[in-house]
């Protein structure tokens, strides 16, 4: 059935994401990181990877893009790769997930139509304003 992980669980994992982020902004590479930063402090540890970063102004190099998509596809989704062995978590979570998820405005996060096939999501991604120039096609590091 699964149980949700606690703030405290998922700690480890976040100061390890920054820490890559503060490795690729200390070389000045770009990088895309795919992860599930539901909370606004979750985030906010990520932005840290910025040194430079002050807490609660959002003043960062590092953008967050919610991939959007309603509660029944994202549903069916999970339950697919669940059922081929693709995926970590039961869809039983997924309502847990739902519910932790907090985006205040004043973050800018972005939001791209998950509902899309992953190409095109890739490819409204590459077009955004925020990332114009910003990577090449074929220098994409997927981690």
């Amino acid at each position: 059935m699964g149980i949700p992980l606690t703030d405290e669980d998922r700690m480890p994992w976040l100061e390890a994401m920054r820490d890559v982020i503060n490795e690729y902004l200390d070389n000045k590479k770009g990088l895309i990181l795919g992860c599930s930063a539901l909370k606004n402090q979750y985030r906010e540890m990520l932005r840290s990877g910025y040194p430079a970063y002050k807490w609660g102004t959002y003043a960062s190099p590092v953008n967050f893009i919610l991939l959007d998509a309603p509660a029944e596809v994202l549903s069916v989704r999970v339950k697919a790769r669940a059922a081929e062995g693709k995926h970590y978590m039961p869809a039983s979570l997924l309502q847990s997930q739902i519910d932790l998820l907090q985006v205040d405005h004043c973050e800018g996060i972005l939001k791209v139509d998950a509902t899309l096939i992953p190409q095109a999501i890739v490819n409204t991604i590459l077009n955004m304003l925020h990332f114009q120039g910003c990577f090449h096609h074929d220098c994409i590091e997927f981690h």
